[in-house]
């Protein structure tokens, strides 16, 4: 999925840099080939970037829509990503709505809930080190000392 995606819309994007949402988006637009989209009703611009009041919005459909949001606030946003015809709903880390992913699936979504977008894409591309550097490999083995 995240090999194949074109755009991300990131649903509660924050311009306050010490939100999550906003260290996310800083990786994608420095990190990743997608177009990025913020969404927020009450932002005018994240990063230099306009940001939408909502997902219907946004110049094209995103291939996925990057969820930070409230696990209570999800099942409004998955009728929100159907309603627009995005396939994929990606919820992050450390929000989770068990009715709600079922409730995605159901309404034909792949759903992806507490995980983060940067942290899978980071594996998936060589640069997810504990210290932040890119070591060019994964792995699960300790090292010895």
């Amino acid at each position: 999925m995240l090999r194949r995606a074109k755009s991300v819309a990131i649903v509660g994007a924050s311009p306050n840099p010490a939100r999550s949402s906003y260290f996310v988006a800083t990786y994608l637009l420095s990190t990743s080939p997608y177009r990025v989209y913020f969404v927020n009703p009450r932002a005018k611009e994240i990063l230099g970037q306009k940001v939408y009041p909502d997902l219907e919005s946004l110049p094209e459909v995103p291939d996925i829509v990057d969820v930070f949001r409230r696990g209570s606030d999800i099942p409004q946003v998955i009728d929100d990503v159907v309603k627009i015809g995005a396939k994929t709903i990606w919820v992050q880390l450390g929000i989770w709505n068990e009715d709600a992913a079922y409730y995605g699936e159901r309404s034909g979504l792949t759903v992806v809930m507490n995980r983060c977008m940067k942290i899978e894409h980071a594996r998936f591309h060589g640069g997810l080190h504990l210290m932040g550097f890119d070591t060019g490999q994964i792995t699960a083995r300790k090292t010895i000392r």
